[in-house]
């Protein structure tokens, strides 16, 4: 995991308050490599159900989910074979998202119309440090409602969101794009 510059984190002293947020079906606005990052706890039905009706997105689209480490994606995709892991390693962590076979147990809610699920290791200290005080892999898609631009700041998210979404202070990374978006199986690219 080199490349990680770790910083004291300011939700640290919340952490107990914002794991019980997410058991409740709380959503987050977190600071990711490109924008804000609207998100919540995938194994919570109600949870992504509440954010993609905050985000005005369809369920058949699917959702992409981020980690500090891959252990913690493993109960939602089919591990990689030693061939696949030579391709994903040297992109993670990082701004690129695997399209990876659902595990069989994998929730519809997060798969969408697929039979893939679209994970990342992120290089975003925050981001990282988020999961790995939660002890959890996150929802991760943009902070902005459908059709609109993604929410880069901590305050833009307040003003979108209000009281609906609990916002993690911090900043949003330098990177221009969104996330890399590539299928395991076939190497084509769904977003560069």
């Amino acid at each position: 995991m080199s490349g990680f510059r770790l910083r004291p984190l300011p939700f640290l002293r919340d952490s107990a308050r914002l794991r019980a947020h997410l058991r409740r079906g709380g959503l987050i606005a977190y600071p990711a490599e490109s924008c804000y990052g609207l998100g919540c706890d995938p194994r919570n039905a109600r949870a992504v159900a509440r954010l993609l009706r905050l985000k005005q997105r369809p369920r058949r689209k699917g959702l992409i989910l981020i980690a500090d480490c891959f252990a913690r994606l493993a109960p939602f995709a089919m591990p990689p074979t030693p061939a696949q892991w030579r391709r994903i390693l040297p992109t993670w962590p990082g701004p690129h998202t695997w399209l990876l076979p659902a595990a069989r147990r994998a929730p519809r809610w997060l798969t969408g119309a697929h039979a893939t699920i679209a994970v990342r290791v992120t290089a975003h200290p925050e981001a990282a440090g988020l999961c790995r005080t939660l002890h959890s892999a996150l929802v991760s898609t943009s902070a902005n409602r459908a059709g609109r631009q993604p929410l880069k700041t901590a305050r833009a998210c307040r003003r979108a969101f209000g009281k609906h979404v609990w916002i993690v202070p911090g900043r949003a990374g330098r990177r221009k794009n969104p996330s890399t978006i590539q299928d395991l199986a076939s190497g084509g690219m769904l977003r560069e």
